[in-house]
């Protein structure tokens, strides 16, 4: 049964999620505060994490990035916020989808949904390479735990940004629309565009270059999209 923890401050919200997730076949455990959130999910371990942003004792956003610099559980964030600078924000600290309230449980559960499959999806093993050597270090993918080996150094990163990586390892030279990239990405109703797929490719080159302003695997290719050189 897959779990999902619950961080929802507000009681009669976290009920009614609770009560319909688990009429869905989840196993839900809540939280009400940032840090509690952050004790359950190391002690319980759970499948994904539905996460409000304005939490006492710790925000969404700082506990999001707390999870995600140790984990790459799938992170569905909840705000009454809809201003897309909040959701490119949520996007930037380690989120894999962002959904306004007020939100229909239908589309909750569609997105929470989606970002399992995409969890539970395995790649073409026989494809992914790790740990292959490069000029200046090692660059490889764990497909088995959905990770980034950066010169040697294992890598945590959100299930968008393994997927956009992914593409790029796998088809080196390929220039890649915005649109190829969303089409890999793109759950059911999920917030996704062309802005988030540059949130993306910023947070990877952060990861991935050591002088992410001047990116020497993940090249923007002007006017077409963007495109993954390796230093053989």
């Amino acid at each position: 049964m897959t779990t999902v923890l619950l961080v929802e401050d507000d009681d009669s919200i976290a009920l009614m999620i609770r009560e319909f997730l688990e009429g869905e076949g989840y196993q839900t455990i809540r939280a009400d505060s940032g840090l509690e959130g952050l004790r359950v999910f190391w002690e319980r371990q759970p499948d994904l994490v539905v996460l409000d942003v304005m939490l006492p004792e710790m925000d969404g956003l700082t506990l999001c990035q707390k999870l995600r610099e140790r984990s790459h559980v799938p992170i569905l964030m909840l705000s009454a916020k809809n201003e897309t600078n909040d959701k490119v924000n949520a996007l930037q600290q380690g989120a894999d989808d962002y959904l306004s309230k007020p939100f229909s449980l239908k589309e909750l559960g569609a997105r929470i949904m989606a970002l399992h499959r995409r969890a539970s999806r395995t790649g073409d093993k026989a494809t992914l390479v790790s740990g292959t050597a490069v000029s200046d270090g090692e660059l490889g993918l764990d497909d088995s735990r959905r990770m980034l080996l950066i010169r040697g150094k294992e890598v945590h990163v959100t299930y968008s940004e393994y997927e956009i990586f992914k593409q790029f390892w796998t088809h080196p030279g390929k220039v890649f629309s915005r649109d190829e990239l969303l089409n890999k990405i793109r759950g059911i109703d999920s917030f996704v565009t062309e802005r988030s797929v540059d949130v993306h490719i910023t947070n990877l080159r952060k990861k991935v270059e050591v002088d992410p302003k001047e990116p020497v695997y993940i090249k923007t290719v002007w006017g077409a999209g963007y495109k993954f050189e390796r230093k053989l």
